[in-house]
């Protein structure tokens, strides 16, 4: 089985990412689901989504936990039942899960062209560092999009806007880590972030 990497960014925090390399049968075959995750991984008209959503419960018993462990709030976000915190995502033929004794987001996205289309609707202050024309300028709006999408998983709540509201401060291209804020509602919260890139694809992690 594909686990593509373990990270422990603390001594509080391990993120585990999985290459989906498996078939879907081969995927369903293996893993214990509740009705409700049966129905809707059943459901589901892709089977790259059905792959990644079962890619997700291998995540889970990679940490010891059963589907069974995991439900989601009225927002959406998902929780452990023995109270550690957890964020769950994935992209094409990767998805990644970090738990943690801290409140947590991460996301995982291909970088794509089609991010400078959409680039003005969740960026504001980080075109003052952005060069449109750097040979990296995709990876880096890329970056923006992962943290901000991890901070928007972290924050959970309703009306944050990636443009608005949160802000990544820039990182020098041999760095992996940054810090950036939300700013919601006249509270202004700081946190740390982790990003890395590989097989063209870019994850990032928040830490409270």
């Amino acid at each position: 089985m594909p686990l593509y990497k373990n990270i422990n960014p603390d001594l509080q925090t391990t993120v585990k990412i999985w290459k989906i390399e498996e078939s879907y049968e081969e995927l369903f075959q293996s893993v214990n689901l509740r009705p409700e995750s049966l129905n809707r991984v059943l459901g589901m008209k892709s089977e790259l989504h059905q792959r990644g959503f079962l890619s997700v419960r291998h995540l889970l018993a990679a940490f010891g936990y059963e589907d069974s462990d995991l439900f989601y709030d009225a927002n959406g976000k998902p929780h452990l039942k023995d109270g550690k915190h957890i964020s769950i995502t994935h992209s094409f033929n990767f998805s990644a899960v970090i738990v943690s004794d801290k409140v947590i987001g991460i996301d995982i996205e291909k970088q794509r062209d089609k991010i400078t289309i959409i680039a003005h609707k969740f960026i504001d202050y980080e075109f003052l560092y952005l060069n449109r024309d750097a040979s990296n300028y995709i990876k880096k709006l890329t970056v923006i999009w992962c943290v901000k999408e991890s901070l928007y998983k972290l924050y959970a709540t309703p009306g944050l806007s990636f443009k608005k509201h949160c802000l990544v401060i820039p990182a020098s291209d041999n760095e992996q880590e940054t810090v950036a804020w939300i700013n919601y509602k006249s509270k202004k919260s700081r946190y740390n972030i982790h990003f890395l890139e590989f097989e063209g694809f870019t994850c990032a992690y928040a830490i409270a």
